[in-house]
């Protein structure tokens, strides 16, 4: 087995349905990935807020996805109507949830190059206050979350619309499979890409897991995630470059022990 990975276990947090490029990354670079979702995702309860989002698209000058379980669970029901109405202008928090825009058909969106989180896309030109006012926005996302973005928009003079189109939850299956590596010594680092689900984790873990997850490096693609790392007690924090490109040159450049 060769490669920079070579032979480490690398913990997958993503939720099952965006797990599988990173883990074919690890897995590329010499590496096993154990893929161990920290937040599982289904419908929203009530469908009903999204279907009349359907019925009045073509009212809204913005549409934002924050993320691709947004386009996945919010897309099929927007375009079941009529396709994708010319002059609404999408938006995406990152790169991924582009691609899965552009994978159904819908392209031109914008999104931050950078930094992905709610701060940078508010920061594009076509977001600004000048842009916004009296302008329709809706904003397709989970259950929950941060409202930064919707009440900045709205302090532009927007009017926004929150449609959940999806809801999370912390995983169902215990942390079993985590444990077991760890206590055989084949568990050498984890990736985590949410701040609520880190929070599950550690919620899940026992005092002998927390001891395990407090010595194993964990690696985040943003600096709240950290933040939050460090509120809950963890200091082997490495902060990498955003999504998953980020995470696997921080993989890649690490420092491992013989």
């Amino acid at each position: 087995m060769s490669g920079p990975l070579a032979g480490r276990t690398v913990v997958v947090t993503r939720p099952q349905a965006q797990a599988a490029p990173l883990a074919e990354a690890i897995a590329a670079d010499g590496g096993v990935p154990l893929v161990f979702p920290l937040l599982e995702i289904a419908p929203a309860a009530d469908p009903q807020p999204l279907l009349e989002a359907a019925a009045r698209l073509g009212e809204y000058a913005l549409a934002v996805f924050v993320s691709p379980n947004a386009v996945d669970h919010a897309l099929p029901v927007l375009l079941a109507p009529g396709p994708w109405p010319v002059a609404l202008q999408p938006a995406a928090v990152g790169p991924g949830t582009v691609k899965a825009l552009a994978e159904r058909g819908v392209a031109g969106c914008i999104a931050p190059t950078e930094r992905f989180d709610s701060e940078a896309l508010l920061a594009l030109p076509e977001l600004a206050a000048e842009r916004m006012t009296g302008r329709r926005v809706a904003i397709f996302r989970g259950d929950g979350g941060r409202e930064l973005l919707a009440d900045t928009l709205r302090e532009r003079g927007a009017t926004v619309d929150c449609i959940a189109c999806y809801r999370r939850s912390g995983p169902s299956a215990g942390v079993a499979p985590l444990l077991a590596a760890w206590r055989e010594g084949r568990l050498d680092a984890l990736t985590v890409s949410s701040s609520e689900g880190l929070r599950h984790l550690v919620d899940l873990l026992d005092g002998e897991g927390r001891t395990f997850l407090q010595q194993t490096p964990l690696f985040v693609p943003h600096a709240r995630i950290a933040e939050i790392a460090r509120t809950l007690g963890l200091s082997n924090i490495i902060l990498t470059d955003a999504a998953d490109a980020g995470l696997l040159a921080g993989l890649r450049a690490y420092n491992w022990p013989k």
